[in-house]
Parts: C-alpha cells; structure tokens; sequence
C-alpha cells in the first residue's frame, strides 16, 4: 500500500508521465462596455405593478496575435418596462483574455464557449446588479446560466440548417 502511494507521489511531482491535459489559464478579466439608460427617471422610480425584463444574452470568441491566448466577451443586455414605459436599459460587454495549452482543436471551441463563458458569469452578474441599483431598482440578479446546454442546443440548431 505504501507502494501505491509513493508512484501517485511521483506521478503528481512530475516524475512519472502525466497524460497531457488541457489547461485553462486566465489572464486578464475586463469590462469592454457599459450602458446604463434610465429614460423616464424619476417618475419611472415610482412603485407600481412588477416591470417585464427582457434578458438578451451571447457569447463571442476571438484568437489573439498568440495562438494559445483568446478574448472571450460575454455580451448581456437587458430592458426593463411597465406598462409600455421603459423603466431601464443595460448593455454590458464584459471580457477575459484566456491562455489555453495543451488542447486540441476539438476542445478548444467548448472551452471558450462554456468554460470561459462560466468564469467571467458571476463579475458580469454582480456588475448589472450593481448598476441597475445605483440606478434606483432594485438590484438585478441575472439567474445562473447552463453554458453548456446553450452551447450544445446552438450547435445542434447549426447542425440541423447544414442538413437542411
């Protein structure tokens, strides 16, 4: 049994050969837009019935001079109204600069589209709550997103207009 543990040791000190595994590394995280619209102030502020909110959300991808580095921007839009008024309106564009090793190209896609997309979520979630509050709402809590159910559901949508 000691035996066992030392090769597991020397396997994770790099003295064995580890199989090799993507890694994602972030390097920079950023917000690339903002937009705050608060159109009918003040007397869009007033109490009255529970506003609509249109939620917009999209991911994008892009490499950078590295090939290994890619900005990933995480784009979320948001309008809210009652009754016909626009109550408010927040574009947000908030980014991050990824270093991805050891992957090859068939992970790479999955990775920037869901991976990436899961780590800039929560600062882009705490900055519209932010914003929609110093605006004079209440905070605006995007509910948690599933990445990679949005992923696969567009891919499969791609694959059935290429068999059409």
């Amino acid at each position: 049994m000691a035996d066992e543990t030392e090769n597991t040791q020397e396997v994770a000190n790099g003295a064995g050969e580890m199989p090799n595994i993507p890694q994602l590394r972030v390097l920079a995280q950023y917000t690339k837009d903002l937009s705050f619209e608060n159109p009918n102030a003040p007397a869009s502020l007033r109490d009255g019935p529970q506003p609509k909110i249109d939620l917009q959300m999209d991911v994008a991808a892009r490499g950078m001079e590295d090939p290994s580095v890619f900005e990933v921007e995480l784009k979320i839009n948001a309008k809210s109204s009652r009754e016909d008024q626009a109550l408010f309106v927040i574009e947000l564009v908030y980014a991050g600069l990824f270093q991805i090793s050891g992957a090859n190209q068939e992970t790479i896609e999955p990775m920037l589209l869901i991976e990436c997309p899961r780590i800039l979520f929560p600062f882009a979630r705490q900055l519209m709550a932010e914003v929609s509050s110093t605006g004079g709402y209440p905070p605006m809590l995007v509910d948690p997103m599933d990445f990679a159910s949005l992923y696969f559901a567009q891919r499969q949508g791609q694959n059935q207009k290429a068999d059409a």
